[in-house]
């Protein structure tokens, strides 16, 4: 069982202008460093949630179907395909109708349709069920604005301790308010 990127998400949550007004940076000199910072607790936050916040296309690997099939990275947009390899060696594309898409679920899942079933030509091996989907809330304006604070909270905690250790002070603060922000977007892992 595993989940690849194919596309990932085209923009970021929360921009480099945005994270800039957070920080009260106005020079130029560390854009790249805050840019990088903000895809670090872009990341960050979707681990800690277990959901992909802008719209990205992956690929869940799964040895064999069962009835429901619970897809990994909510919010569940769409399913583009349902690949098996079959018993000759071959990759084909389950029908559509053979099957249903529930979206409305965190996290999303496919069903067999009524009065389906899932090929049973399928070779037996590792992986041989691909499950193409597209997952996120949307575009970055769409992303709770709950989980851009977190995100801003991040990037300002790393923009000013810049080594993994700080000398002379002891403080959870960050992190209660980090997962504070993020306790009602956090799943458990699928």
């Amino acid at each position: 069982m595993g989940i690849a990127v194919v596309t990932p998400p085209s923009e970021e949550p929360v921009s480099l202008a945005e994270l800039k007004l957070h920080l009260r940076v106005d020079s130029t000199d560390d854009n790249d460093y805050i840019t990088a910072l903000g895809k670090a607790g872009r990341e960050w936050v979707e681990t800690y949630c277990h959901r992909q916040l802008v719209t990205a296309t992956y690929d869940y690997r799964i040895d064999r179907f069962t009835s429901e099939i619970e897809l990994p990275l909510p919010a569940l947009q769409s399913v583009t395909s349902v690949k098996y390899i079959d018993t000759d060696g071959a990759t084909q594309t389950v029908d559509g109708a053979t099957y249903e898409i529930d979206t409305d679920q965190e996290p999303g899942r496919i069903r067999l349709a009524y009065e389906k079933s899932w090929p049973d030509d399928r070779r037996s091996v590792k992986n041989a069920v691909t499950i193409r989907f597209v997952c996120g809330y949307g575009a970055a304006s769409a992303v709770p604005d709950q989980i851009k604070a977190a995100i801003n909270l991040y990037v300002g905690h790393l923009y000013e301790h810049r080594e993994a250790v700080t000398v002379g002070r002891i403080s959870r603060v960050l992190e209660l308010g980090l997962t504070r922000l993020l306790v009602p977007f956090a799943l458990l892992e699928v």
